[in-house]
C-alpha cells in the first residue's frame, strides 16, 4: 500500500534550520573565494578555495540531512546507512570543489562557469539521491520521473549562480543577499526532489517517526560538518580582508634607503648651503 509521507514532522522547525545551514555555508563560500582572487598561485589561495568548497558542501549536506529529520513515512520506521550516509558528504564536497577550483582558477568566462555549473549541480542532484538510497523504510521508495528531472535542473541552475556569485560578487552586504538567493535555491531543489517521492509498504510498522534512534544517528552524522562550518566561521571573522574588505598592507622594502619618504615631492629644487668658515 501507498503510505502517506510528510516532510514537515517537526513543523517548521526543520525547513528553517536547513534553510539557515545553507545560507551559512554559501556565505562562508563566496567570503572564502573572494579571499582567494587576486592572489598568487600560492597555497594561500588554494587553502581558501579549498575552504570555500567544503563550507559549501557541508552547507548543501547539512540542509539536505536537517531537512530529511522532518521527513516521515506513516506507519513505517525510517533508518538510515551510515556508510552511504558518509559517502553522500564525500561525493557533495568533492563535486562543489571541482567547480570552485575552476571558477577560482579559470575565472567566470562562458564556457568555464557552464562546465562548472553543470558539474556541481549534477553532483549536488547526486548527493541528494545518493542520500535518498541509504534510507531504509521497509517498503520500497518510487520517484516520479519529470519532477526529479525538475529537481536535476534546479540544481544545475543554483549551482551555477553560485559559483557565478562567489567570483563576482565581492562587497560584504552583496554577499550575504546573494547567499540568502542561494540557501532559497538550494532548498528548493531538495523539497522539490522530495515531491518526487512515494512510499510503499507491504505492513505497517508501529513506533513511526516517534523512534530516538533515527533522530540521534542524524544528529551524529551532522556533528562533523556543523563543526566543520563553526571552523570555517572563525576562521573568516577574525580575517579582516574577508569581512571588511581590507588588503594587507605592502611589505617594508629591505633597504631603509628604498623607502619612500614621508614628505610630499617639493617643485623647489633643493640647493644645498656652503659651508662659509669665519676667518677672523
Amino acid at each position: 500500500m501507498t503510505a502517506d509521507v510528510s516532510e514537515f514532522h517537526y513543523g517548521l522547525v526543520t525547513p528553517i534550520a536547513a534553510y539557515l545551514m545553507a545560507c551559512l555555508g554559501a556565505v562562508l563560500a563566496l567570503r572564502c573565494t573572494t579571499r582567494s582572487i587576486g592572489r598568487g598561485r600560492g597555497e594561500k589561495r588554494f587553502g581558501w578555495l579549498a575552504l570555500g568548497a567544503v563550507s559549501l558542501g557541508c552547507g548543501i549536506w547539512t540542509m539536505h540531512f536537517i531537512a530529511m529529520i522532518g521527513f516521515s513515512v506513516d506507519g513505517a520506521l525510517v533508518s538510515y546507512d551510515a556508510g552511504r550516509t558518509v559517502l553522500s558528504l564525500v561525493v557533495c564536497i568533492a563535486v562543489v570543489a571541482v567547480g570552485v577550483f575552476l571558477v577560482g582558477l579559470r575565472g567566470s568566462g562562458p564556457v568555464t562557469l557552464g562546465t562548472a555549473g553543470v558539474i556541481t549541480g549534477l553532483g549536488v542532484a547526486a548527493m541528494h539521491y545518493l542520500g535518498m538510497t541509504a534510507m531504509n523504510t521497509g517498503g520500497t521508495v518510487h520517484y516520479d520521473t519529470v519532477v526529479v528531472v525538475l529537481s536535476v535542473v534546479i540544481a544545475v541552475v543554483a549551482a551555477t549562480a553560485a559559483l557565478w556569485a562567489a567570483v563576482s560578487i565581492s562587497a560584504v552586504w552583496a554577499t550575504v543577499g546573494a547567499s540568502l538567493v542561494m540557501g532559497a535555491a538550494v532548498a528548493t531543489m531538495h523539497y522539490t526532489g522530495m515531491a518526487a517521492v512515494t512510499v510503499h509498504v507491504a505492513q505497517a510498522q508501529t513506533g513511526g517517526q516517534s523512534s530516538t534512534s533515527l533522530l540521534a544517528f542524524l544528529l551524529v552524522m551532522l556533528a562533523g560538518p556543523v563543526a566543520a562550518l563553526i571552523l570555517a566561521a572563525a576562521i573568516v571573522m577574525f580575517d579582516p580582508e574577508v569581512v571588511g574588505g581590507q588588503r594587507d598592507w605592502p611589505a617594508a622594502p629591505a633597504d631603509p634607503a628604498l623607502a619612500p619618504s614621508p614628505w610630499p615631492p617639493t617643485d623647489t629644487p633643493h640647493h644645498p648651503v656652503p659651508n662659509h668658515r669665519f676667518t677672523p
